[in-house]
């Protein structure tokens, strides 16, 4: 049974560099047909991976499996432009989710808009009800973590979060690393140590992302705006803000989700270890 801890192990087997599926059935302990299914089903759910086929067709045929950042994340001029934008931008002003909303098919999109002065009075619960989905793997752009202090009634995101590290799902953020969100990136890290496990992981990266993605399959982006600013409303028409506003937009498209996800690997990648960052904060604070 393919499981989060062996999603894990095949894929830090598979990111230092690319892989036959004999040896990838070896590291794990399992047959060539077994690590194969395994490979196909983390290529098809999670998007982490991706496989080539040399001398296809002959009896000397190798399949070699690699780490999917390696290839072309966007398939249309529209996520190209998007992708784009998100790798240079550094600031969630810089970038609108709406860009995205636009083009994902009426189906399978929703959006919901709340006045409020706080995150934590907005609906907690579909936040919460989103993180419990999660199955295998969870992939989070955050600015400084904030949204693991939000509480309201029963719900208390934190403790959601804990109880999917309990269950072994590997949960993977890049955000910012600095003195300022230091705190919040320390007790997030905690979990690993009262759980004993290794299932979060978080590295540095400013960018103008506050996404969930949940089993690479859908996601959760916000988007903030601030009072004497604009908004653009789902509808496409423009109105001048008063008040603050949080805008939820909630896509379950295949498609977007994966494309997703590939931006996510591509920029986590390429990003410095959290642990890494903390040692050197402390040197100077």
């Amino acid at each position: 049974m393919l499981d989060s801890k062996t999603i894990k192990k095949i894929g830090d087997f598979v990111y230092t560099k690319p892989r036959s599926i004999q040896e990838i059935a070896n590291h794990i302990g399992k047959n060539w047909r077994t690590a194969d299914r395994y490979i196909q089903q983390i290529e098809k759910e999670f998007g982490i991976l991706a496989t080539r086929i040399f001398r296809g067709g002959t009896r000397g045929a190798l399949k070699i499996v690699y780490w999917a950042s390696m290839e072309k994340v966007s398939s249309s001029i529209f996520q190209e432009k998007l992708e784009e934008e998100i790798k240079t931008a550094r600031k969630k002003e810089d970038f609108s989710a709406f860009d995205i909303f636009q083009h994902i098919p009426d189906k399978n999109k929703k959006a919901s808009i709340e006045k409020t002065s706080d995150e934590s009075l907005t609906k907690l619960k579909e936040l919460d009800n989103l993180l419990k989905a999660t199955k295998k793997q969870l992939l989070i752009f955050s600015g400084n973590l904030s949204f693991i202090n939000l509480k309201k009634g029963n719900v208390n995101i934190f403790k959601t979060i804990e109880e999917l590290v309990k269950k072994g799902i590997n949960i993977k953020v890049i955000c910012r690393v600095d003195i300022i969100g230091k705190k919040n990136i320390e007790k997030l890290l905690s979990l690993n140590f009262k759980h004993g496990k290794e299932n979060i992981e978080i590295r540095h990266r400013e960018h103008p992302l506050r996404a969930f993605i949940v089993d690479n399959k859908f996601f959760r982006i916000k988007e903030i705006k601030e009072p004497t600013g604009k908004i653009k409303e789902p509808t496409g028409k423009i109105k001048e803000l008063d008040k603050k506003i949080f805008i939820f937009y909630t896509i379950k498209d295949k498609e977007w989700s994966g494309w997703l996800s590939k931006i996510f690997w591509n920029l986590f990648n390429k990003s410095i270890d959290s642990r890494k960052r903390l040692q050197e904060i402390d040197k100077v604070f």
